[in-house]
C-alpha cells in the first residue's frame, strides 16, 4: 500500500514537472522536425494539389546545386573568421575585466550590451555607419580605406558582416570566459608564481588548460550562431552585392520561401543541419578529451 502511494506520488511529480516540458518539446521541436523531413521528400511548391513524393530527389538536386555550395563556401570562410576573432577578442576582454581595475563591472556591461540588440536592428545601425559615418570620416580626413562604401564592394562586403558579428557576439562569450577565469583555483596561480612562472607561462600552463570547458561552450555557441546567421545578413547586406555575401541560411530561405521551392529548400535545410551537427559534435568531442581537472 505504501509502495503504491509512493509510485502514484512519483507519477504525479513527473506529470507536474516533466510531462508539460516533454509535451512542449514534442509540439515545438519534434513535430516540425518530422514534418520538415517529410516535406523534404516532396516537390511541394506551396500548392496543395501539386504535391508529389519524389524520394531523395531534392537531396540529390541540392548536392548538385552550385549555388548551394557557393553559399556554403562563403559561409565556411565567414564561420572561420567569426569563430576565431570572436573568441580571441572575448578572451582578451574577459582577462581585462577580471584583472581587478576600477570600473571593470561597468566595462562588462558595456561589452555585453551589443548582444542585447536584435540582429535586424544591429544590421541597420551598422549599415548607416558603413554607408554614412565611415564614408564621411574617410572623405573628410582623406582616408582612402574609409572613403568608399564597404557594403557596395564585393571584396569588403563580407568583412562588414564578420566585423558586426564579432562585435555582437564577443560580449556574450566574454561572460563565459569570465566565469571560467573566476573559477580557477587561486592557490594554483599562487603556487606557480612562487615557483617562478611568468605571467605568460601561467597563462599557457595553468589558465588555458583549466579553461578548456569554457572553450568547449564558447566554440559550440559561436559555431552554431555563425552557421545559422540570417538576421544580420538580411538587414546589413541582403546577400549583395552580386550575391557576394549570401550566406547559406539566406540561400536556403530564398530558395524555400522567395522562389517557392519548399521541398527542395527543406532538403537544403536538412543538409545544413547535418553539416552543422557534425562539425559541432566533432568540436565538442575533441575538446572534451582535452579537459583537465584542477584537483
Amino acid at each position: 500500500m505504501y509502495e503504491e502511494k509512493t509510485k502514484q506520488k512519483s507519477l504525479g511529480i513527473f506529470a507536474l514537472f516533466g510531462l508539460l516540458p516533454l509535451l512542449a518539446f514534442v509540439i515545438v521541436v519534434m513535430i516540425p522536425f518530422i514534418s520538415g523531413l517529410l516535406l523534404s521528400l516532396t516537390n511541394w511548391k506551396g500548392v496543395l494539389d501539386g504535391i508529389q513524393f519524389i524520394g531523395l530527389g531534392n537531396y540529390a538536386a541540392a548536392i548538385k546545386d552550385p549555388g548551394f555550395w557557393a553559399s556554403m563556401q562563403l559561409t565556411v570562410v565567414y564561420v572561420l573568421f567569426v569563430t576565431i576573432l570572436t573568441n580571441v577578442l572575448a578572451f582578451l576582454l574577459a582577462s581585462l575585466v577580471t584583472s581587478g581595475f576600477k570600473g571593470q563591472n561597468l566595462c562588462r556591461t558595456g561589452y555585453f550590451t551589443p548582444n542585447l540588440i536584435g540582429g535586424v536592428i544591429l544590421g541597420f545601425i551598422w549599415q548607416f555607419i558603413f554607408t554614412r559615418v565611415f564614408v564621411f570620416i574617410g572623405q573628410t580626413l582623406d582616408i582612402g580605406l574609409l572613403a568608399k562604401n564597404w557594403l557596395t564592394v564585393p571584396q569588403t562586403a563580407l568583412w562588414t558582416l564578420i566585423l558586426v558579428s564579432v562585435w555582437q557576439n564577443a560580449g556574450y562569450m566574454m561572460l563565459v570566459y569570465v566565469a571560467g577565469l573566476m573559477g580557477i583555483d587561486k592557490s594554483l596561480l599562487e603556487a606557480s608564481q612562487i615557483d617562478g612562472a611568468s605571467s605568460w607561462q601561467r597563462l599557457l600552463r595553468v589558465k588555458l588548460p583549466l579553461m578548456v570547458p569554457a572553450f568547449t561552450i564558447t566554440l559550440f555557441l559561436t559555431l552554431r550562431r555563425a552557421f545559422m546567421v540570417y538576421d544580420v545578413n538580411l538587414s546589413l547586406t541582403k546577400g549583395g552585392p552580386y550575391n557576394s555575401t549570401q550566406l547559406i541560411a539566406m540561400h536556403v530561405y530564398n530558395d524555400a520561401f522567395v522562389n517557392q521551392n519548399l521541398g527542395p529548400g527543406q532538403a537544403k535545410a536538412f543538409l545544413l543541419f547535418a553539416i552543422v551537427a557534425a562539425v559541432a559534435m566533432l568540436q565538442v568531442y575533441i575538446l572534451k578529451n582535452k579537459e583537465v581537472d584542477s584537483l
